[in-house]
């Protein structure tokens, strides 16, 4: 059952209509897009839930891409009731968004993606330094094997890589459990993701990601190639990884002011109200 498998909280605004589907990566959880959240209430209502797995005390777990992405079909078909949504995703998320919006192109009807392209394309690995391709199998392969120790040599490892990374996430949330997309990425368990396809989306898309970084998760011919398709836009804020918790202000800004450019909000028909949340 969707409500079983992970924690979720519909936010309520004034405005009815497909929500924002808001999805987070490692190590984070729904937590991440609370500013955002604040940000959007007065205008849209936004649905945003944490991966099996990612929150503190969750059961460890393994899913397959397929799984991953049955899964936000289920939280996308309980945020739109069948209409088309907007995405909102970051890290991890992106990849399992993407390969959502590939499959069922019609249920989603804009993206917005942070930090993370087409990363790990060959585009994207020749414009990759030395260093950083070194640094990358170093953490994510860090990560894979925290999964594999768990408890407490990997919450250790986790944190550890967090608190380098800067992660806002806080430190006693962080553990091992959340590195199982990448035991899955680096193992080949569960079928790895090898099957994912690039996106390269006909639909609107903002992708938005952070220019302070020591390398960027995706190509220039990429970003460019969505910054010159109709309705959609590249930007680079002064900022990391965490680009939505670094530069809050003008990412909720660029955010709200881009939905409103792509698609009219409904008209309200319900007072703004509490949330609506369930926990598995």
């Amino acid at each position: 059952m969707y409500g079983e498998a992970v924690g979720y909280a519909i936010v309520h605004s004034e405005c009815d209509g497909p929500p924002p589907v808001l999805v987070h990566g490692w190590p984070d959880t729904e937590r991440l897009w609370a500013p955002t959240v604040a940000a959007l209430r007065p205008h849209y209502r936004c649905l945003r839930f944490t991966w099996p797995g990612f929150a503190p005390g969750a059961p460890r777990t393994l899913q397959s891409l397929d799984e991953s992405v049955d899964l936000l079909a289920r939280i996308v078909e309980r945020a739109g009731g069948g209409a088309p949504v907007t995405l909102l995703l970051h890290d991890y998320g992106c990849l399992f968004g993407s390969q959502f919006a590939l499959h069922h192109p019609g249920r989603v009807a804009r993206v917005i993606g942070v930090d993370v392209g087409d990363a790990g394309s060959r585009e994207h690995r020749r414009e990759l330094g030395v260093t950083a391709k070194v640094t990358i199998v170093a953490y994510q392969t860090a990560l894979a094997a925290a999964w594999k120790l768990g408890d407490t040599a990997g919450d250790a490892i986790a944190r550890r890589i967090a608190r380098a990374a800067r992660a806002p996430a806080p430190a006693d949330r962080v553990h091992a459990g959340q590195g199982w997309p990448y035991y899955v990425a680096w193992t080949g368990a569960r079928g790895g993701y090898r099957r994912a396809q690039r996106f390269a989306p006909a639909i609107p898309m903002l992708y938005v990601y952070g220019a302070r970084k020591p390398f960027m998760f995706h190509s220039t011919a990429w970003a460019h190639a969505i910054a010159a398709r109709p309705q959609c836009r590249v930007l680079g804020l002064p900022g990391g990884h965490w680009v939505m918790q670094a530069q809050q202000v003008a990412f909720n800004q660029a955010v709200l002011a881009w939905l409103n450019e792509t698609g009219a909000r409904t008209s309200p028909d319900r007072v703004a109200g509490s949330d609506g949340a369930g926990v598995g």
